[in-house]
C-alpha cells in the first residue's frame, strides 16, 4: 500500500519533498501505455484528496481463498474510514489497473487465470503477454507503502543467495516502507545485516528498539533507532529526501499486543513448515515456496496464523493514512493564480505583413509556459533555490487533463517546482495564443482562461489549511468572492503575509464602505494597476465618506514637514545614471505618492513597479513593530530617496524610491513584473519583516529588480538564470 499524491503530475523526490515519486504515468498515458485509472481515484487525485494504493500480491499469492478476497476489501474499508480513497493496483489482461473494480478483484482472487506475482522485472512481460498479475511492493515505487511482511534473506541465503527483490528496491526508491518486520519464514538476522550493507535505515516504530518478528513483537534483534510518532517518521523521511538520498527506509511496526500470546506458538509452526519444505524439495521451487509455506503454516496452526496475518496487515494499513496527514511538508509560499500555455506565432521578417484575413504567412511558432500565478511561482522557486534552499513554493492552480495540462505538469516538474497544488479538472487548460507580425506587433489572438473560474474559495481553502504557508500570494484578477474568502482565511489563521499582485480592484470593491479590520500585508501593483485600485477605492469609499478610512489617514499626521520632504524627494533624478535629467516629479504630478499613501489603510505595504522609473515603496509600520524596526530613529532623507513620518499612534509611514537597474539586450517584457514579485516573495518568506530595516529593504528590492532584469534579457517568461542569482 502506498501514498499516491499524483499519478499525473509528480516530480522526483530528490528535487523536492512535494509529491509522490512518479511512475511516469503522465508520460505513459500520453504514449498510450496500458494504464487505466478508476474514476473514483481519478477524481480524488484531481482534487488533491489523499489516495492510498493497495498491493495485490497478497491476493494472488499471499493469502488462501476466500481470505485473499475478504482482506483487500477490508483494507479498502479501513482506508475509507480515514477519509482516504483506496486504489488497489493490479494487472488485468495486460493492463495496469489503478483502482480495481469488485469484478476485477474477484478475478485475481479466484486465480483461475494463474496470475503472476509482479515485481519490477515482471511488469513489461506481464503486460506484453496480456496476463493477469498481482503487484508486489517491489513493483510500486511510491513514497509511503505498507505491507504485512517485507521480503528478505531466505534461510540458508548465505549459500543459495536467495534474497528478495524487495531489499534492492529499497536502495533505489525513496519510499517509506511500513511493515511488521520481515516475513516469518526468512532469516531476520541476515536480512538486517544485508539492509545495513545496502545503507537502508531500519526504524522500530514504538517504545522499543527491538525489531518485530512478524507474528511476534520480539525477535531478539535490536535496530539503531526507534520512533513513536508519525510526525517524527515524516520528518525523518523528509530529511532523507531533502538531502537527495535515493534509498528508502523501513519502518517496522509490531503486531498488536493481543496477538503476541500466540506468536511463539505460530513461530514453532513456521520452523516446522520450513523444515518440511527443505525435506520435500519445495524450498527450491522459487516463487511457489512462499504460498506453500503460508498454506502449511495456516494448516498447522489451525488458522491462527491467518488471523494474525490479517491483524498485522490492518495494523500497518492504519498507519499509512496517519503518516499521510503529516508527511506533506508545509509550504513557505503559496501562490494562487493561473497556469497557462502561451503559443506565440510570428511571421518572418521581410514578409511585408503577409498576415491577412483568410491567409497564412511563413514564420515561427513558439510554445512556452505562462500565466501570472505560474510565472510568479517559478520565480519564487528559483530565487529560493539560489538563496533560501530550505524554503519551498507551491502553486495552486487549475489544470486540465488535456495535452496542454500534461505539458504544464511535465515542465513544472522539469523545473523542480512543486506540483501538488495543481487541481485537475475535466476542462480545457488555460491557453493564450498570440499572433505577431514581422515587427513583433500583436495582430490578434485568442486567450482561453475559463478554467480559472474553477478556482473558488471552496477549492482553495482546504489546500491553504494543508500547506500552512508563511505567505499567500494571489492574483487580484480572481473572482471577488474567492479573493475575499482567502483574505479572510489568512486573517483568521494569522498568516502574516498576504500579497495581492496584479489588479486588486475586485477585492477593493468587495469591501463596500469599510476598510478591512486588518489590511492586506503586501500589494505589488504597477502604475496602471495602482490607478485602477485607487479609482475603485475612491468610487466606493472615499466619496461615500468612509469614516474609518478618514480616521486612518488623519492618524498618519502628514503635515507640512511631510509635504516639504516629498517635494524635495520629487526633485531627485529618477535614475542614478550619469546625465539623467528625468526626476521624480511624477510622484506628485501624477498623484502617485498621494495614491500610495491613501491606500495604506487597505494595504500595509505597497511595492509599486514604476517600470523604467524604478520602484516606489509605501508602507505603514504598525506601532507594535515600529519601535524595534530600523526606521525607529531615522528621519526623512530625500537625498537618500526616503521620507519618514510618524503617526499619532506611533506608527511609522515610509515612502522610499529605488532607481531602476540598467537593462541591456532587451528580449522579453511579459514576465519581468512577475519575476520581480516572485523574488520579493522568496525574500519575505525568509523574513516577513525584511522591509522594516533600510538595509534589508534595499537588498529585497535589489534582488527583485535583478530578477526582473534577468527575465527582460531572456526569451523565457521567467529567466532560468534566477536560479543562480547569487552569482549574478
Amino acid at each position: 500500500m502506498s501514498v499516491l499524491r499524483s499519478l499525473r503530475g509528480a516530480k522526483p523526490l530528490h528535487r523536492n519533498f512535494s509529491t509522490s515519486p512518479k511512475l511516469r504515468s503522465n508520460i505513459a498515458l500520453l504514449k498510450g501505455a496500458p494504464i487505466d485509472i478508476h474514476p473514483e481515484v481519478e477524481d480524488a487525485l484531481a482534487h488533491n484528496k489523499p489516495v492510498v494504493a493497495l498491493e495485490t500480491a497478497l491476493v494472488t499469492h499471499g493469502l488462501p481463498y476466500p481470505s485473499n478476497l475478504q482482506v483487500p476489501l477490508s483494507l479498502e474499508q479501513i482506508v475509507r474510514s480515514t477519509g482516504s480513497t483506496p486504489a488497489t493496483i493490479g494487472i488485468i489482461g495486460g493492463r495496469v489497473k489503478v483502482g480495481l473494480t469488485r469484478e476485477e478483484l474477484d478475478r485475481l482472487a479466484s486465480r483461475k487465470l494463474k496470475p503472476a506475482k509482479v515485481s519490477r522485472r515482471d511488469i513489461a512481460a506481464t503486460i506484453a503477454l496480456k496476463a493477469d498479475g498481482g503487484m508486489s511492493k517491489s513493483g510500486h515505487g511510491r513514497r509511503v507503502f505498507a505491507t504485512g511482511g517485507l521480503g528478505g534473506v531466505h534461510r540458508g541465503g548465505e549459500n543459495s543467495l536467495d534474497i528478495s527483490a524487495d531489499l534492492q528496491e529499497l536502495t533505489r526508491c525513496p519510499v517509506g516502507l511500513v511493515s511488521s518486520g520481515v516475513k516469518s519464514i526468512l532469516d531476520i538476522k541476515r536480512t538486517l545485516e544485508y539492509l545495513e550493507t545496502l545503507g537502508v535505515p531500519v526504524i522500530a516504530y514504538g517504545e522499543s528498539k527491538e525489531f518485530p518478528a512478524f507474528f511476534s513483537r520480539h525477535s531478539g534483534y535490536n535496530v539503531p533507532w526507534n520512533i513513536n510518532s508519525p510526525s517524527t517518521v515524516a520528518n525523518m523521511l523528509y530529511t532523507q529526501w531533502q538531502f537527495g538520498m535515493q534509498n528508502g527506509a523501513l519502518i517496522a511496526v509490531p503486531i498488536p499486543e493481543e496477538y503476541e500470546a500466540v506468536g511463539q506458538e505460530i513461530q514453532e509452526y513456521v520452523n516446522q513448515a520450513v523444515l518440511e519444505s527443505e525435506q520435500n524439495g519445495i524450498s527450491k521451487s522459487g516463487k511457489d515456496v512462499t504460498p506453500w509455506l503460508l498454506d502449511r503454516i495456516a494448516e498447522l496452526s489451525s488458522g491462527k496464523s491467518l488471523t494474525s496475518n490479517i491483524a498485522l496487515l490492518e495494523s500497518t494499513a492504519l498507519l499509512v493514512p496517519i503518516l499521510m496527514s503529516v508527511i506533506q511538508p508545509p509550504a513557505s509560499v503559496v501562490v494562487i493564480g493561473s497556469a497557462a500555455v502561451d503559443i506565440t506565432s510570428q511571421e518572418h521578417p521581410g514578409t511585408n505583413s503577409a498576415l491577412a484575413v483568410h491567409s497564412t504567412a511563413p514564420g515561427r511558432v513558439n510554445l512556452s509556459l505562462g500565466g501570472v500565478g505560474r510565472n510568479i511561482a517559478e520565480a519564487s522557486h528559483r530565487i529560493m533555490e539560489a538563496k533560501f534552499p530550505s524554503l519551498s513554493t507551491v502553486l495552486i492552480s487549475s489544470v486540465g487533463y488535456d495535452a496542454f495540462g500534461h505539458l504544464l505538469v511535465d515542465k513544472l516538474e522539469e523545473y523542480g517546482i512543486r506540483t501538488d497544488g495543481l487541481i485537475r479538472f475535466d476542462h480545457a487548460s488555460a491557453v493564450c495564443n498570440m499572433v505577431l507580425d514581422s515587427q513583433g506587433t500583436l495582430v490578434g489572438g485568442v486567450a482561453d482562461m475559463t478554467i480559472t473560474d474553477t478556482m473558488t474559495g471552496e477549492v482553495i481553502l482546504p489546500l491553504l489549511k494543508k500547506y500552512m504557508p508563511t505567505i499567500v500570494a494571489l492574483d487580484g484578477n480572481l473572482y471577488p468572492n474567492a479573493i475575499a474568502s482567502i483574505v479572510e482565511y489568512c486573517e483568521i489563521h494569522a498568516i502574516k503575509g498576504q500579497i495581492l499582485f496584479s489588479s486588486s480592484k475586485a477585492w477593493i470593491c468587495s469591501q463596500q464602505v469599510n476598510i478591512p479590520a486588518k489590511p492586506v500585508a503586501f500589494c505589488t501593483p504597477n502604475l496602471l494597476e495602482l490607478g485602477q485600485i485607487y479609482d475603485a477605492a475612491q468610487t466606493d469609499l472615499f466619496e461615500l465618506g468612509g469614516s474609518s478610512w478618514w480616521s486612518a489617514i488623519n492618524s498618519f499626521n502628514l503635515g507640512s514637514a511631510y509635504r516639504n520632504d516629498l517635494e524635495q524627494l520629487a526633485r531627485r533624478p529618477s535614475s542614478d545614471e550619469a546625465g539623467s535629467k528625468a526626476t521624480l516629479q511624477f510622484l506628485i504630478d501624477e498623484g502617485i505618492a498621494q495614491k500610495a499613501i491613501h491606500l495604506l489603510p487597505f494595504f500595509q505595504h505597497l511595492i509599486i513597479k514604476c517600470g523604467e522609473k524604478g520602484v516606489l515603496v509605501s508602507m505603514c509600520i504598525d506601532p507594535k513593530d515600529a519601535s524595534t524596526s530600523g526606521w525607529a530613529n531615522l528621519r526623512s532623507n530625500p537625498q537618500q530617496r526616503y521620507v519618514v513620518a510618524r503617526g499619532n499612534s506611533n506608527e511609522i509611514i515610509v515612502l522610499q524610491h529605488f532607481p531602476s537597474l540598467p537593462v541591456t539586450a532587451l528580449e522579453n517584457v511579459t514576465g519581468a513584473g512577475d519575476s520581480f514579485v516572485g523574488a520579493l516573495l522568496a525574500t519575505l518568506a525568509s523574513d516577513t519583516n525584511a522591509l522594516y530595516h533600510p538595509t534589508s529593504l534595499k537588498n529585497a528590492i535589489s534582488t527583485a529588480q535583478k530578477a526582473a532584469v534577468l527575465t527582460l534579457q531572456s526569451h523565457s517568461a521567467v529567466s532560468p538564470a534566477l536560479s543562480t542569482i547569487n552569482k549574478a
